[in-house]
């Protein structure tokens, strides 16, 4: 019997609308900044599921804002190979995951002050992103991104056991 792969469609070029109405609707209501939380959750559930990092190439918001515009005014120039180090990409992981812990810490329990904690990582990391995609290359930030780069590592992991 043959085998069929199924090629798994890319959402890529629609998904950076979702990135767009985020912004507007937590902008409207701090509280659809919660939304965000399934935008860091998903990439988790694809490597669960064995799937890598395709939420990368073929899901995430930012990627696709990124991907869809950025080429219009990047100055495409290569990212620093210091920024690339695993070093720097879980200095960037901890910060980010550091704000966020300390953002809920600080809400004490209320979810108006956690949507802000998110809204905020999320805003800080889209002007990080959008300031490396004009600098460097559009995607830039997907070589850095904290969801990427620890999919990546669970992934690579997770393959490790496969081979014994």
């Amino acid at each position: 019997m043959k085998r069929v792969l199924l090629k798994k469609k890319s959402h890529m070029e629609w998904s950076w609308i979702l990135m767009v109405l985020f912004f507007i609707l937590s902008i409207a209501n701090i509280y659809f900044s919660l939304l965000g939380l399934i935008c860091m959750a998903a990439p988790l559930y694809h490597v669960s599921k064995g799937n890598g990092k395709i939420n990368c190439s073929h899901y995430c918001p930012r990627g696709s804002l990124f991907g869809k515009w950025f080429p219009l005014v990047s100055l495409n120039n290569s990212l620093p190979t210091w920024m690339r180090t695993i070093w720097f990409k879980n200095t960037v992981l901890f910060f980010m995951f550091s704000m966020l812990g300390y953002g809920i810490y600080k809400a004490n329990g209320s979810v108006k002050e956690i949507s802000f904690a998110v809204f905020r990582l999320i805003i800080m990391s889209t002007v990080v992103g959008t300031l490396l995609g004009i600098f460097f290359k559009p995607r830039a930030w997907c070589q850095i991104c904290p969801m990427g780069h620890i999919t990546g590592v669970i992934s690579k992991n997770s393959n490790k056991g496969d081979s014994k």
